[in-house]
Formats: structure tokens, sequence, C-alpha cells
């Protein structure tokens, strides 16, 4: 009898959260990552926990830049977004967000035990609080201000 592959589980188990919640994001990277370990790409690993999630952060850094490539949101409303003070809280909260997921990322990276129960969290928000699945980092980072971390 061979035995179970209690990591493979795991994986599917978020992947069933993540649809269950129709998380996409959470459902596509378990499935990546399972069929890594199915395929026996096990080299992949240290790669991607090296550099995973700076590649995420520059691919959502593109995201979030577009609607300014494209000149879609022009610089004249940058500009004007110093002037107004709901604009102002706006960068204020930016900021606040932004150095939070820095200390979420920093975090994770050194007591990766935190990682599931972030990810659980987060699908458990969107599943039953109609969240938004953008918070392990965020979530990471006010983690760190109570645990007294990083």
């Amino acid at each position: 009898m061979n035995q179970i592959d209690v990591v493979s589980l795991l994986l599917l188990f978020m992947a069933a959260l993540g649809i269950f919640s129709s998380n996409m994001p959470i459902t596509v990277a378990m499935i990546v990552l399972l069929l890594i370990r199915v395929l026996h790409m096990h080299y992949a690993f240290p790669w991607l926990e090296k550099y995973g999630l700076t590649v995420g952060i520059i691919i959502l850094t593109i995201g979030v830049m577009a609607p300014v490539a494209s000149g879609k949101l022009s610089l004249q409303m940058l500009w004007s977004s110093f002037f107004h003070w709901k604009s102002l809280l706006a960068i204020a909260i930016g900021m606040l967000v932004a150095w939070l997921g820095g200390r979420g990322a920093a975090l994770m990276g050194s007591q990766p035990t935190v990682v599931a129960g972030l990810l659980i969290g987060t699908v458990l928000g969107v599943a039953f609080f109609r969240g938004v699945p953008v918070g392990p980092l965020i979530a990471a980072g006010i983690l760190s201000l109570l645990i007294g971390k990083v």
C-alpha cells in the first residue's frame, strides 16, 4: 500500500477552497504547485521560493501601473490628486499598505509556517465575507505588528 502524500492533499484542499470561494489565483497556484510535485519537477521549488514573490510583485506592479502607461490615467489626473483631501488620504493609505506588505513579505520569508494560515484566512474571507483575494501580504504585515516580528 502506498503512503498518502499529505502535502499533495493539502494542495488539493487549498485548490478546492479556491474553487469554492471563486478565488482563481489561489486555485491556479495550488494546481501549478501540485503539477510540479506530480511531475517530479522538484528542482523548481528552490527557484520559486527565492524569486516567486518578487516575480509576483513585478506582475502586480505592471497591472497597477498599466492605466498610467496606457494613458487611461493622465499625468494631470495624477498631479491633481495632491490637491484633494480624499486623494491625499488615499496616498497615505497606499503608503501604509505598501509598508504593511513589505513587513508581510519579510514575515512570510522568515516564518513560512504562517503562509498556510494566511492563505486559508484569505480564502475563507473571500468565501464567507465576499472579500477580494488580495490580502495575504497585508495580512502578514498586520500579523507581524501583532506578534512583534520583522
